[in-house]
């Protein structure tokens, strides 16, 4: 029975003893504060540029000592050029001062023709008009002759454009342009102040029985005058400011309609092309 059970118990110590035996799996544990990072490596020192000997850099750097220096000269010509061509430009566009007063014929000598501006800077009273030209006739019909009513070349125009996504260049500028030319070549007397005045004359003269051969007048045209009629815009209505609407008119002489003033036949144009 003794030896039964030192047996037994020899075996139990035994299965213990190589239980113990075995190896266990150890678990690696997280990562502790105290747990040494690796080390990075030190990036190489860089070399300044300063110590790099002359070529071996990128743009002006790249230089040698000697193109460094026109560069240098050549961006400084161009930045005191491009200083100059401001000043010379606001002087220009800026209201009359002292400056303006004292050197306004150094300042138009360097705009114009190249860099003339047709705008004002600080423009203290932008256009506020509205501007309309008119014409009548002196027709020669059956029975007898007879003037028309006055006929609006303007709003004909500004029907042509108003809903147009490609409006003709001919209905927006050939008589805003065609009477500028006039106005700019006349006095308030209407009397020419230049050589550009007859040119001026013929040329309106030309657009208005352009515009006049689309319409049945009832008769032959003989005579025609021109008007302008300017109207001040009213304000917004918040505005306290008050403005006389009512149009103002410069009427023209009446001219007599010459053979060059009308258009030519389209058979006759069409003659002359083949001709060339």
């Amino acid at each position: 029975m003794d030896a039964d059970h030192g047996g037994s118990s020899g075996r139990g110590d035994s299965g213990s003893v190589h239980e113990d035996d075995r190896p266990q799996a150890v678990k690696p544990g997280p990562a502790g504060p105290e747990a040494p990072a690796p080390e990075a490596e030190a990036p190489a020192p860089r070399t300044p540029d300063a110590a790099q000997p002359p070529g071996t850099g990128t743009g002006i750097a790249g230089l040698s000592f000697g193109y460094q220096v026109v560069a240098a000269l050549a961006l400084s010509l161009v930045g005191l050029l491009a200083c100059a061509q401001v000043a010379m430009v606001f002087l220009h566009v800026a209201p009359s001062n002292t400056l303006t007063k004292q050197h306004g014929k150094t300042v138009d000598d360097w705009i114009y023709p190249e860099f003339e501006q047709n705008w004002k800077l600080f423009a203290p009273n932008p256009l506020q008009q509205n501007i309309a030209v008119h014409v009548r006739a002196e027709v020669s019909g059956t029975d007898g002759p007879r003037t028309t009513d006055w006929i609006s070349l303007t709003e004909a125009d500004a029907e042509a454009i108003r809903g147009n996504l490609l409006p003709s260049h001919v209905n927006q500028n050939e008589l805003r342009r065609g009477w500028d030319f006039y106005l700019n070549s006349h006095d308030d007397q209407n009397k020419p102040n230049g050589l550009r005045g007859d040119l001026s004359e013929r040329y309106i003269r030309r657009i208005a029985m352009l515009r006049l051969g689309e319409r049945d007048l009832g008769g032959t045209v003989e005579r025609i005058q021109m008007r302008s009629a300017t109207s001040m815009i009213a304000p917004p209505p918040w505005s306290t400011e008050k403005v006389n609407t009512r149009p103002s008119y410069r009427v023209l002489p009446w001219w007599s309609v010459t053979p060059d003033d009308l258009p030519a036949p389209r058979d006759a144009a069409r003659a002359e092309e083949g001709d060339k």
